[in-house]
């Protein structure tokens, strides 16, 4: 008699299957290396449009910054990336120099200068937001409607019992 888990990957008919424990195991990890290459192709499709416009990761994550965030501080950006305030002074400088960024000194207080996306900025920052939706829906093509409820719901059940990532 074989005992194991009840395992639903697989066509057999609608039978239940009853795994290994050696063979439900295997499966799942092949779940979680199809979940890691959907990953991965969405990592490589981010990256291959932030070359294409020659920018870092790092700048684009500090460009999406300022666009949800007008007017923050430097020092709010060395929070965020979790750097010195020179590397952020240096990616800033690079931003600014490309029309991405402006600096504005406060009103007031000449020391102090909120950081804001130009409007080049602000529309490379969408176009990025744009590159990925597209990425998204192209890696979920091969799936109807139903199928996208179904595997919305299973990653949901999935996820609800882990930790939040957190944001950087």
């Amino acid at each position: 008699m074989v005992t194991g888990n009840v395992c639903p990957w697989g066509d057999n008919g609608g039978k239940v299957r009853v795994l290994s424990m050696e063979v439900a195991q295997g499966k799942a990890e092949q779940a979680l290396d199809q979940l890691r290459w959907i990953g991965w192709a969405q990592a490589k499709a981010g990256e291959d449009w932030l070359r294409e416009r020659e920018l870092t990761f790092q700048q684009s994550v500090v460009l999406r910054y300022l666009v949800d965030n007008p007017g923050v501080i430097q020092r709010d950006i060395v929070a965020l990336t979790r750097t010195t305030e020179a590397s952020v002074s240096s990616l800033l400088l690079g931003l600014e120099r490309r029309g991405l960024i402006e600096r504005r000194v406060e009103a007031g207080n000449a020391r102090s200068k909120r950081v804001y996306a130009t409007p080049a900025g602000l529309t490379l920052a969408d176009g990025l937001d744009e590159a990925m939706a597209a990425v998204g829906e192209a890696i979920l093509a091969p799936l109807d409607a139903t199928e996208r409820v179904a595997f919305n719901t299973i990653l949901n059940k999935i996820t609800a019992q882990l930790p939040v990532p957190p944001r950087s």
